[in-house]
């Protein structure tokens, strides 16, 4: 009886932006101003880029050396973990590629920059800062977009995407690096690759917002934050699509589908190395736990099972592919059954475990695999 009213008061003073007519119209929708600035995963030849300068990395005479970061949320920490003990090694390599999902996003661009923000990758996902993220909206969350409120979560990655660091983006762009972020356009259900540096080195007045709504949406879990409207246009008509998650879709984000299905290799010659690099910030393998008889328990319960199987599912595609090619693989995952509950899911006991998890398999030299299969 309360929330009837409350229902219909809110949904008075939501205005909904408008948005493509039909597939037809969205399917051809572009970000004015930018140039070719992203992709779809499902892309098929003909759906490439035109400015393949833009988009291939440039080949060192060694080769490539490529890193994937997952999504996995709080788990995150487990991949700042690895890249601190890497950097403390002195072996970490300049990636010539940088890929992220959903907290992987996050982390992708200071990744993608260096060792010298692992500090404040630390500070982000071990310091107790990340707790702030699940301010609830209360009613307005239940009958609303999302549980949470996604201003904490875009403070944070205004905080970190400044001005200073959309220009080393550029910068490194420039030199023939890449960084790639996924999204999932929620009204054509497509998987959309994000070429960042571009993003970064258009000079657009926007470039630095839209960096910044990339991450946001990659990093927003459907129902947990409300996805990001972002501007497109199709023939002259201008109109808002509606990304979140890119775990959505998928859950690292490898090579676009009709790569993965080939024998191209990525470097021209075989004396050239490609080395695929994948931390999934998740468990692979089973973890036994009773489930309670409840609804939001179950539908958790029943989505972690559905994230294990669909990222074993695309390291098992990009390792044949790299089998075909010639490719090293190495796989990195959360090994051990480290408690969690999705009630707190910023729990700062729990991404100080997992960080230091990640810190100490590098460090002992027991992190990586070469194949998917669990040990």
């Amino acid at each position: 009886m309360v929330l009837a009213p409350a229902a219909l008061l809110l949904s008075g003073c939501m205005q909904m932006p408008e948005r493509a007519l039909d597939a037809k119209e969205a399917a051809k929708a572009s970000i004015v101003g930018y140039g070719e600035i992203r992709s779809y995963l499902d892309a098929q030849f003909n759906e490439f880029p035109y400015n393949a300068e833009q988009w291939a990395p440039a080949v060192r005479p060694k080769g490539l050396d490529i890193l994937m970061i997952s999504g996995g949320g709080s788990g995150g920490a487990f991949s700042v973990g690895v890249l601190s003990a890497w950097s403390a090694a002195q072996t970490r390599p300049k990636f010539d590629v940088v890929t992220g999902v959903s907290t992987g996003a996050l982390i992708a661009p200071l990744a993608f920059l260096g060792s010298a923000y692992d500090d404040t990758l630390a500070h982000l996902y071990t310091s107790g800062v990340a707790k702030g993220l699940a301010a609830s909206k209360s009613l307005a969350g239940v009958l609303g977009p999302s549980l949470l409120s996604s201003e904490p979560l875009t403070r944070m990655v205004a905080r970190i995407i400044t001005p200073k660091i959309l220009e080393q983006v550029a910068a490194e762009h420039r030199k023939g690096r890449r960084l790639f972020v996924l999204t999932t356009n929620l009204d054509t259900q497509r998987a959309v690759i994000w070429n960042m540096g571009a993003i970064a080195n258009s000079r657009h007045p926007q470039a630095l917002k839209l960096f910044q709504d990339v991450l946001v949406a990659s990093a927003s879990i459907p129902g947990i934050f409300p996805a990001v409207m972002i501007e497109a246009e199709s023939a002259g008509r201008k109109f808002k699509e509606m990304h979140s998650d890119g775990g959505s879709a998928s859950q690292v984000l490898m090579l676009p589908q009709v790569l993965l299905a080939s024998s191209k290799s990525l470097v021209p010659s075989r004396r050239q190395s490609v080395n695929f690099y994948v931390i999934v910030n998740n468990a692979l393998m089973p973890e036994f736990a009773t489930t309670p008889d409840k609804t939001l328990s179950v539908i958790a319960r029943a989505y972690s099972i559905f994230v294990k199987s669909q990222t074993q599912g695309a390291l098992m595609a990009l390792y044949n592919y790299s089998k075909l090619t010639g490719a090293r693989f190495h796989v990195a995952s959360i090994d051990v059954q480290l408690p969690y509950s999705m009630s707190d899911p910023f729990n700062t006991d729990y991404m100080r475990a997992v960080y230091n998890l990640g810190y100490a398999e590098f460090a002992a030299g027991t992190l990586w695999r070469d194949n998917p299969a669990m040990r």
